[in-house]
């Protein structure tokens, strides 16, 4: 296993580096869609509903099968792989996000709006803050998904880590499977450590 990734370090350093783009891409972008889509829903209960039921009908379509359907609307690649994995994504920010912000105490909002303060206002200045851990909750669940199903989306030629784990099942070769499974794992549990470190200084920040 050491000998494989002494001779061999860019193969690995080149897959952890396009697995991690395509973490930062589908992310970005599914964390922009699924706040202005949060908005949306926030503004009516049979919008909520609506989007929640549209995307855990997607969210309930294997992968495999989702990457299948997309290929002869945007090709084989990345461009398919990050579609696909920012809809999955909306099911769980959308869901999580909602939950987190409809959780907020009523009074506080009350309180909020007896003060002169706008919807965005209060949406911005207090759900928001008062959310923050069941919101990170879900970034965090969103990326981990990510991380595992872009393993997935190797086999449509989308690069990453996933290349290395199909090319070691494919020949059985055990230090490809091992380094493509470490790298794949430790990827997940560096980015969930991330969010968990973000999330306590916003908290402790807007906690001062």
């Amino acid at each position: 296993m050491i000998d494989y990734a002494i001779k061999h370090p860019d193969k690995l350093v080149n897959a952890l580096l396009e697995h991690v783009e395509i973490l930062i891409l589908t992310m970005l972008l599914s964390v922009i869609i699924a706040i202005v889509l949060t908005i949306l829903a926030l503004a009516s209960d049979k919008i909520s509903r609506s989007l929640i039921y549209l995307f855990s009908i997607l969210y309930s379509i294997p992968s495999l099968a989702l990457f299948a359907i997309m290929i002869p609307v945007t090709g084989l690649g990345k461009t398919t792989a990050i579609t696909v994995l920012i809809a999955y994504n909306q099911y769980i920010l959308l869901r999580q996000f909602i939950a987190a912000l409809n959780h907020v105490e009523p009074s506080v909002i009350e309180a909020a709006t007896g003060v002169g303060m706008s919807r965005f206002q209060i949406l911005l200045q207090v759900q928001v803050p008062l959310a923050i851990k069941p919101l990170f909750t879900g970034l965090r669940l969103a990326s981990v998904t990510t991380i595992s199903m872009a393993t997935i989306a190797a086999f449509i030629n989308a690069g990453g880590l996933g290349t290395i784990l199909n090319d070691g099942l494919r020949t059985m070769n055990i230090d490809k499977i091992l380094w493509g499974g470490l790298l794949s794992a430790g990827l997940a549990i560096v980015t969930n450590a991330i969010f968990m470190l973000l999330e306590k200084r916003i908290h402790w920040r807007s906690g001062r």
